[in-house]
């Protein structure tokens, strides 16, 4: 039967968050019920709090969770009472044009819970990215539940539902950096960091961290920065260019969204080099630039979605990664916080205190 839980819900554009009482269905055909263990606080959540991606209000945030699955519904295969597992945003459908043509990380019906959780007067809740974590349980489709290995804590393994994936999965998937190529990643938090440790572990002989905070530049040092650029008193593009022989980098990351980082990073890059824009930025951003300079300079610009992941492979490969210490997740986690307290955590990050808070159930 439907359960009542705890969990934090922007109830009204820019107003603070709540804890309040949600209502939580029985799964239905091809969804799972998860118990929530632990949820990272993201600056997607706080966009969504905002009213930056939508208007749907009240929404659920939460979305960069680990849990315990707590039954399944009909149809389900693959996953059962007591798996542990991550969340994923994007649940590849396996029927649509890019899923057949091979691409399923752009896959275009990516899938969700078909039934709605609501507050206890029955007003549906939508969901931050289709899951709605801050919750100590959630209702999800079963392709959001990916299986990993239970050694992982669920505080660091959450971690890939979101950031870590985006961040890693910009530099190795939709960048492409290989052995010996130079990398600059502008933006020093919990995405361009991932994105500095995927770039190291890909090989790349060179990983220039790009931040205007001095302290986030020496974490990154933690994650594999070889060189850090702190661009409040210095010309990113020519520090970078000075770093790489005067050329510029092959890959360039933009893990802020600014149109001024993103100008910075298109001038910042090789010729022939290759842009990743992982930062999301404001809807009413604009970029401006010389088609002049779009035709000479050549390469790629690219956006990465979620990394341009497939949660199925890629999840239990992070978790690997970092059982195997190779990849340090709990490096990510600044503070561990309870369910009331991510309001507070979303001022944190704005001040730019943190890297991760993260909300243990």
């Amino acid at each position: 039967m439907p359960q009542e839980v705890r969990a934090a819900v922007a109830v009204k554009k820019g107003a603070p968050v709540e804890v309040v009482p949600i209502i939580v269905p029985d799964p239905g055909p091809g969804e799972v019920l998860v118990a929530v263990q632990a949820c990272g606080v993201c600056h997607t959540d706080l966009h969504y709090r905002e009213g930056a991606i939508g208007d749907e209000f009240p929404y659920l945030l939460g979305h960069e969770a680990a849990g315990t699955v707590e039954a399944v519904g009909p149809g389900v295969t693959g996953l059962a009472p007591g798996d542990y597992v991550v969340l994923a945003w994007r649940a590849p459908c396996g029927g649509c044009r890019s899923c057949r043509r091979g691409r399923p990380w752009y896959c275009f019906d990516s899938r969700n819970a078909a039934q709605p959780m609501t507050l206890a007067d029955g007003t549906p809740l939508s969901p931050a990215l289709g899951i709605g974590a801050f919750a100590e349980k959630t209702l999800v489709a079963a392709g959001q539940a990916v299986k990993i290995d239970p050694s992982a804590r669920p505080e660091a393994a959450g971690l890939i539902g979101c950031g870590v994936m985006a961040g890693y999965g910009a530099a190795v998937h939709t960048g492409q950096v290989s052995n010996g190529d130079t990398v600059a990643v502008i933006g020093c938090g919990g995405v361009g960091n991932a994105a500095i440790a995927g770039a190291s572990l890909a090989g790349a002989r060179r990983v220039i961290a790009v931040d205007i905070d001095d302290k986030k530049l020496d974490a990154a040092t933690r994650f594999g920065a070889t060189d850090t650029v702190n661009s409040r008193g210095t010309d990113p593009v020519e520090a970078v260019r000075d770093l790489t022989g005067g050329f510029g980098a092959d890959v360039v990351i933009d893990a802020v969204g600014r149109p001024e980082t993103y100008r910075q990073g298109f001038y910042m890059r090789d010729h022939a080099g290759v842009l990743v824009q992982v930062g999301v930025p404001d809807p009413e951003m604009r970029i401006d630039l010389p088609l002049i300079d779009l035709f000479s300079r050549g390469g790629a610009l690219k956006s990465s979605w979620y990394g341009d992941c497939l949660p199925s492979r890629d999840f239990p490969v992070l978790v690997d990664l970092h059982l195997s210490r190779k990849l340090d997740l709990e490096a990510f986690i600044t503070e561990t916080i309870a369910l009331d307290e991510v309001e507070s955590a979303f001022a944190k990050m704005q001040r730019g205190e943190v890297l991760r808070s993260v909300v243990v159930l």
